[in-house]
């Protein structure tokens, strides 16, 4: 319930966050442009708190935060007086009304650049892209990749961190071949081409650097007990730190995964570990724990191997100073935005599936956790998630900033605007399919809550 809780918020604050700098945009131009702002709304519904100023234009924070909206005065929708009507949305110029419309999706970029350049200033602890092993019969074993190797580019795309390998590969995804160029442990560079012509990226959750078969280097785990917990079965049983298992149920053990799995597949049975306890071996009943997860009851023991230390040539923190660091937030922003077009793209030609789109639910779980992580790990949740809200509203689609651009564009080009007729049509159309993706998305939520 906790984590509900905390997931919640976060989306809330990121929504809050969002919308608000995406609507500032609009809001903002618009006045500079000279145009009669009559609300500004962060959120949708019944309005929770409001306030008009001098001006008369309403401030408010609606019930329901999955959204905002900017009304401006509008001779198309309101009764305007003449002398007002220099002030209305209707009667700018094209090249006026088109800054209006685009600033929401600028707004979020800038915040994406301003974002990412906090992040980078207060500094972002990181791993190097080092590959453990390679999945046998995957994409990366077929390149024969030798491990353990550090990633150093990506179709010659420098890849300090496992986040960039992330969205290099996803930038990759639809062409015939990847080129990978590592480093190994005696610093020699190694280049590789991964055939990725069969790859498609389905409905699963995780990175595209797993779903070719990069297994990050994880530090040893080794089968002695670091951590007993009070009252679980591992106590209750006699066992201590230090205990080292060697077998469960007579089956030797060699390593963690192997041991969890077998716990994990025995709920609630009484079951003979063989330890390792100050150099001498003996066999210890425990009668194991059970848990319902994803409506399945599974085994636990309620204790926790040693794991090593990770290794400090491995550890880097990425930290900038003022200057470099806002163009590293911008080079960044940009990154994002060409791989989020990208990606739209590879969703309608089908390289990737649409079971990929996110709902709200996804995002909440998203933004709760990355803000468990730390405050700079939402950040970069923060300018993601800008970014793409700033890419969406530019598809051309109506009902969207970017419909309304098209609309501005055709008038532009035609000397006149589009019909109302032909405007009310693809309205029509666009809020179907804006639509059939939110209900696509949110089934997916509920898809992935149910597994």
């Amino acid at each position: 319930m906790g984590s509900i809780i905390w997931s919640l918020g976060a989306f809330v604050i990121t929504l809050g966050i969002l919308v608000t700098f995406h609507e500032f945009g609009h809001f903002w131009v618009a006045r500079r442009c000279g145009v009669k702002v009559l609300t500004f709304s962060v959120g949708f519904g019944k309005p929770i708190w409001q306030r008009q100023a001098a001006d008369g234009t309403v401030y408010q924070v609606g019930m329901i935060p999955l959204g905002g909206y900017v009304r401006m005065l509008d001779e198309r929708v309101d009764d305007v007086p003449v002398e007002q009507r220099h002030l209305s949305f209707n009667s700018k110029s094209v090249a006026q009304r088109a800054a209006v419309i685009a600033a929401g999706p600028l707004a979020n970029f800038i915040l994406a650049i301003a974002v990412l350049w906090l992040m980078f200033l207060i500094g972002v602890p990181s791993v190097k892209p080092v590959i453990g092993t390679t999945t046998p019969n995957s994409i990366a074993d077929a390149a024969g990749i030798v491990t353990p190797t550090e990633i150093v580019s990506v179709d010659n795309k420098r890849t300090a961190d496992w986040q960039q390998v992330n969205l290099n590969l996803a930038a990759a995804l639809g062409n015939n071949q990847v080129l990978l160029q590592t480093r190994d442990e005696n610093n020699r560079l190694r280049d590789y081409t991964l055939d990725i012509s069969q790859w498609r990226l389905d409905d699963s959750q995780q990175p595209t650097f797993l779903a070719i078969g990069m297994q990050p280097y994880q530090p040893e785990v080794s089968l002695e007990l670091s951590y007993v917990a009070e009252n679980s079965p591992a106590a209750q049983a006699g066992l201590q730190l230090r205990d080292k298992i060697l077998e469960f149920n007579g089956t030797p053990v060699t390593d963690w995964p192997q041991t969890r799995d077998l716990i994990v597949q025995a709920p609630g049975q009484q079951v003979d570990l063989t330890i390792e306890r100050n150099g001498e071996q003996r066999v210890i009943s425990v009668r194991l724990g059970s848990r319902e997860v994803n409506q399945q009851d599974i085994g636990f023991l309620g204790g926790e191997p040693t794991v090593a230390p990770y290794p400090e040539e491995y550890r880097f923190t990425q930290q900038y100073g003022v200057l470099e660091g806002l163009w590293k937030g911008a080079e960044r922003t940009w990154e994002l935005m060409v791989l989020s077009v990208k990606m739209i793209g590879k969703l309608v030609t089908g390289t990737v599936s649409v079971s990929n789109l996110s709902g709200p639910v996804a995002i909440a779980e998203g933004a709760g956790a990355t803000a468990s992580y730390g405050f700079v790990y939402f950040l970069g949740f923060l300018a993601l998630i800008s970014v793409n809200l700033g890419i969406i509203n530019l598809v051309p689609l109506p009902v969207l900033d970017g419909g309304h651009l098209a609309f501005l564009a055709i008038e532009g080009a035609r000397g006149k605007p589009v019909s109302d007729r032909v405007q009310e049509i693809c309205y029509r159309i666009g809020g179907i399919l804006i639509f059939a993706l939110m209900a696509i998305a949110i089934s997916n939520d509920i898809l992935r809550l149910s597994q």
